[in-house]
């Protein structure tokens, strides 16, 4: 539960997402998050350091830890299906009524 917990707070995993290839500083990762306040993304980071998923590197930038690059692997499989997912709706009319043909 812990882990939904923080996984579901906003912006949480469009952080893990935007570190999982590299290291980014803190505009640079605000950048990617759409003009995130910076306020929030200092919590969210401040979050994820607290539960070992992110680190600071020597140049001052963050990046996933060991353990947060887990956390990513593990919700690329949460993606797959979310691809799939939509996929089935894009295919499947609303409220289960069938297409006219």
């Amino acid at each position: 539960m812990a882990a939904l917990d923080l996984f579901g707070r906003r912006w949480t995993l469009r952080i893990l997402w935007e570190l999982r290839d590299e290291a980014l500083g803190f505009r640079p990762l605000q950048q990617r998050c759409d003009g995130m306040s910076s306020s929030v993304l200092q919590q969210r980071l401040a979050e994820l350091q607290e539960t070992r998923l992110v680190e600071r590197d020597l140049e001052g930038g963050y990046r996933l830890t060991p353990l947060g690059k887990d956390a990513c692997h593990e919700l690329r499989g949460l993606h797959r299906w979310s691809e799939r997912w939509a996929a089935e709706l894009d295919r499947t009319p609303p409220d289960g009524l069938k297409a006219e043909p």
